[in-house]
């Protein structure tokens, strides 16, 4: 082993050590992202087409006057992205914590990054 890999190597060790559980949990959900070949949320733009795979961090029924939704924000680590489901009130599977795989193109609305009626895979329950 070359210095420079055992100083790499201890850098490593230090950052798990001194890391958050939430840095941990980031790194991690970024890992299994580029596994998958998904775009990270961070550089999801407004009129592309994406896949994108992470962790329900949320879910919410919105009534509205005209048409419910279903609201559910997605997070891979790097960023969070809000798919809506509109006219549903509920969706098996569609969870707190469950991870998924959505597809569809990114919009912007009130400065949030959001998939409207993506497609989805979900991840079988651990």
């Amino acid at each position: 082993m070359t210095a420079d890999e055992g100083r790499g190597s201890l850098r490593r060790m230090l950052r798990r050590i001194t890391a958050s559980e939430a840095e941990i949990e980031a790194q991690q959900l970024q890992r299994e992202s580029a596994r998958c070949g998904a775009v990270p949320v961070r550089q999801c733009g407004r009129g592309q087409m994406v896949s994108v795979t992470g962790r329900l961090r949320t879910v919410v029924y919105t009534p509205r006057l005209n048409q419910p939704a279903l609201e559910a924000d997605l997070y891979d680590g790097s960023d969070v992205l809000t798919l809506v489901w509109l006219g549903r009130r509920h969706i098996i599977g569609i969870e707190p914590g469950r991870h998924l795989t959505a597809r569809g193109r990114v919009a912007v609305r009130d400065d949030r990054k959001v998939i409207y009626n993506p497609y989805y895979d979900l991840e079988p329950s651990k």
